[in-house]
């Protein structure tokens, strides 16, 4: 069975979202923890979390990325038992055994999302719309083929130790460009 996982490519989930998501937790969309709210009296934190935020199992924090990712049936189970614990502690439900099957269905929701190959990036948009929450989702992979550094935004490489170093001086780069020079 394949699964999301939340992905935490740099720390800006900890600045954006009110809680983040632990790397590498099972994940759901979350959409239920804004049921009954009022999207337009959110915090800027909490609104970013609705706009685009994935849902740890584990955490109920946040994530602006989920990784498509096989799951053993004892995972899936566990991821089972976590969410279910969160529902009928902090959410009311009636009894564990009506948590679990929330907990399910909201895994199950997340699952759908995974047919795609082991490895895919996916990315959510959510809106409210005439009264109801509506999600888009995006995926993000590398093209079959494509050299493994495209579309980084960084690369490491080796240099020799006894070149010179290269430093920048960025202000005195604006005050250059400010005065012609």
């Amino acid at each position: 069975m394949r699964l999301p996982r939340t992905l935490r490519l740099d720390p800006s989930d900890t600045f954006v979202f009110p809680r983040a998501a632990e790397p590498g937790e099972w994940a759901v969309t979350g959409s239920f923890l804004f049921l009954d709210v009022e999207t337009t009296g959110l915090s800027p934190k909490d609104r970013a979390a609705f706009r685009s935020g994935f849902v740890g199992v584990r955490s109920l924090g946040f994530s602006t990325l989920v990784v498509v990712s096989e799951a053993t049936a004892s995972e899936h189970a566990e991821a089972v038992e976590d969410l279910a614990g969160h529902i009928h502690e902090r959410f009311g439900a009636p009894d564990r055994e009506s948590a679990r099957a929330a907990a399910r269905e909201e895994l199950d929701v997340s699952a759908s999302l995974c047919n795609l190959p082991v490895g895919t990036v996916v990315a959510m948009h959510r809106a409210e719309r005439d009264g109801s929450i509506r999600e888009e989702f995006r995926s993000l992979h590398r093209r079959p083929g494509s050299d493994v550094l495209h579309g980084r935004a960084f690369h490491f490489a080796e240099v020799d130790e006894d070149a010179p170093e290269e430093r920048v001086h960025l202000v005195g780069l604006i005050h250059d460009t400010r005065s012609g020079g």
